[in-house]
């Protein structure tokens, strides 16, 4: 790296959006998150549905679900780092035009190449919301309310997930499933027009800085490598195939990393993860995503399979988790100031870690409410934790970098969730029946590992 202080253009003292034109800017980067994250969860519910009206086999058909996640996964650094250059607004607008034009492709797509082609550019403006949404939170929100962004930002993270379930089983019951797709199109237009008049330009940029098409590459080369080996591995594919796919990551994920040590402004942001802080929130942030997709995967077999509930029972025990998160981040996010962000993020793991416990060793004779309450205790850890956890990686970054701060979070949502869903396969195959059961004692131990990463969040603040 290049040892002179890179020069930073612009506004340096800008400190956010005030009074209408700050309510109206969140209004369009809460519309286009709401339903980027909603849509990573509509065709989960809706697979038996397509699958039958397609004609297409089960196991082919988890690819309109991979085909939008993968996407996702292999481009938000990239774009996150496009942003920074030429503009999160324009990042925004643009992922905002892909992602409803996605949505009327797959409500128009009459065949399943059809709609994975359509999911394909779905993800690719859904990773473009997302790649940049908390860095547009960070210039809209003055400093001193920059924790109710977070907070509130985190509380539609967690209403998409809610809703997702419950708005496909609502539209699969009247109408046809193209409807799942229709249902974007007046939103996304709606959020294109309200981003487009109130969204802020970058207030600063870097001179002589240029996007790097090769690292790009590298770097959806090495998240895809990742994402595809978790996926064989949770589909029990053949151990010859997978050792290939592990030796093709490993290989590539090195030369990436070699390729971004030479870099002034790395998109793998090896600069902001020399920061301590920085870094063990993003471990947080993988630990804890993991584990709540250990419980949101893992459960459904549990109570189905050991205490005799059907689906739609299950789903209603399981949303105390998000509902519960829906109201407490708000919360967490306006304690930001008040409390230590590292102590609000140890409490938060600590009661996520009891409360997967607490499902893991569920009494044979528990009631329907004795199981919400539980699944309540973890809804409450998870929503303490996720603002404050944010606000600090935010925080660890300078303006100028925000785009990869934003980047990286969202990219250690989706790891962790990969990790979890990869957890609970190879849980499965090694307990068998004992599998869900054991999927709780994984969560509640990774909850553990997260709280005493945050705990060293607060040793090291404490200390400096």
């Amino acid at each position: 790296m290049e040892k002179n202080s890179p020069r930073i253009l612009g506004n340096t003292h800008w400190d956010g959006l005030r009074g209408r034109q700050l309510y109206i800017a969140m209004a369009a980067l809460l519309c286009g998150l709401f339903f980027s994250v909603m849509d990573g969860t509509v065709c989960n519910v809706a697979l038996p549905t397509l699958s039958r009206e397609l004609n297409i086999a089960p196991s082919e058909s988890i690819w309109i679900v991979n085909a939008f996640q993968i996407v996702i996964v292999m481009m938000l650094l990239p774009f996150a780092s496009l942003g920074e250059l030429i503009s999160y607004r324009k990042i925004y607008l643009i992922g905002i035009t892909l992602f409803t034009s996605g949505s009327l492709l797959c409500a128009m797509a009459a065949s399943f190449g059809g709609l994975v082609t359509a999911r394909v550019v779905q993800g690719l403006g859904a990773a473009m919301v997302m790649s940049i949404n908390t860095s547009l939170v960070k210039l809209i929100y003055p400093k001193k309310h920059l924790g109710k962004g977070i907070g509130l930002n985190a509380t539609v993270v967690a209403l998409g997930l809610v809703a997702g379930p419950v708005i496909t089983g609502a539209i699969l019951s009247v109408a046809t499933w193209h409807w799942l797709f229709i249902i974007n199109l007046p939103f996304g237009l709606i959020a294109f027009l309200l981003a487009r008049k109130s969204l802020p330009e970058n207030p600063t940029k870097v001179e002589g800085r240029h996007f790097d098409y090769r690292e790009a590459l590298l770097n959806a080369l090495t998240f895809g490598l990742f994402f595809a080996c978790f996926e064989a591995f949770s589909n029990d594919v053949a151990e010859w195939i997978l050792l290939i796919g592990v030796a093709l990551f490993l290989l590539t994920a090195t030369v990436y990393v070699r390729y971004q040590q030479h870099r002034e402004f790395p998109m793998l942001p090896l600069d902001l993860l020399q920061s301590s802080i920085f870094s063990l929130s993003i471990i947080t942030s993988i630990v804890s995503f993991a584990s709540q997709t250990l419980a949101m995967v893992g459960m459904p077999f549990l109570l189905m399979h050991s205490f005799g509930y059907d689906a739609v029972q299950t789903g209603v025990l399981m949303t105390a988790y998000p509902i519960v998160i829906l109201v407490i981040a708000p919360i967490s996010g306006f304690l930001i100031g008040r409390v230590s962000p590292e102590l609000l993020g140890c409490f938060g793991l600590l009661m996520l870690c009891i409360g997967s416990f607490l499902l893991a060793f569920l009494p044979a004779d528990c009631g329907f409410w004795d199981i919400v309450w539980r699944f309540a205790v973890c809804g409450l850890g998870f929503g303490f934790f996720q603002s404050p956890n944010n606000h600090l990686i935010l925080s660890a970054a300078p303006t100028h970098r925000a785009g990869s701060a934003s980047g990286m979070m969202a990219s250690a949502r989706l790891v962790g969730q990969t990790t979890g869903a990869a957890c609970v396969a190879m849980a499965f195959r090694l307990f068998d029946d004992k599998g869900p059961m054991m999927t709780m004692v994984l969560g509640g131990m990774l909850s553990l590992a997260g709280m005493l990463s945050s705990l060293a969040r607060y040793i090291g603040a404490r200390h400096k």
